[in-house]
């Protein structure tokens, strides 16, 4: 079952990200690494900033988290976690499923590039990766992030994603002829 969490499930959240966030160490650059991989004041402070979480909830315990943050014109898709021994059994599919299912707007997922499990697994899902200047543009406009960890990321997509950049455009087209 997947519900939204509540501020008593934070702890829960804190667990699973940094259970999960393992799969991290020795692949992602070495100075983005640190135990642990998200602090309870950073995710405290994630949370104040509008990213909403959601859980699996199996047999009574939290099995994945994902968060989701609308900002500007899009949603983005924040903090996608199973716990380790949970993984390849339908959680994260399950989660982004319901993620795609409430955001109503264009969704984008940002993720470090060697991780390349987690690239394939959106793909899988049906998103796509941007192309390299894409990718710097939208980090800059909807991440806050260091230039470093720009160079060290990917941007996915989904096709709504697409069609509202396609819908801009041919806005633009109209308006510049008027």
């Amino acid at each position: 079952m997947i519900r939204a969490c509540e501020t008593a499930d934070v702890p829960v959240i804190f667990e699973i990200i940094n259970d999960s966030a393992q799969a991290y160490k020795g692949v992602i650059p070495e100075d983005a690494w640190h135990e642990p991989y998200m602090s309870m004041s950073e995710l405290e402070s994630e949370i104040a900033k509008g990213v909403r979480f959601y859980g699996c909830d199996m047999a009574g315990r939290m099995m994945g988290v994902m968060g989701i943050q609308d900002v500007k014109d899009v949603t983005l898709i924040r903090h996608a976690y199973v716990r380790t021994e949970c993984r390849a059994q339908g959680i994260g599919h399950s989660l982004l499923k319901y993620m795609d299912h409430l955001a109503k707007r264009p969704i984008l997922i940002g993720a470090w590039k060697a991780a390349t499990w987690a690239i394939e697994f959106y793909q899988k899902n049906g998103f796509v990766l941007v192309g390299e200047e894409e990718k710097n543009r939208l980090l800059r406009i909807y991440w806050t992030i260091p230039e470093r960890q720009i160079r060290q990321s990917v941007v996915l997509a989904n096709v709504r994603c697409f069609e509202h950049s396609n819908r801009v455009l041919q806005d633009d087209a109209r308006n510049s002829r008027a």
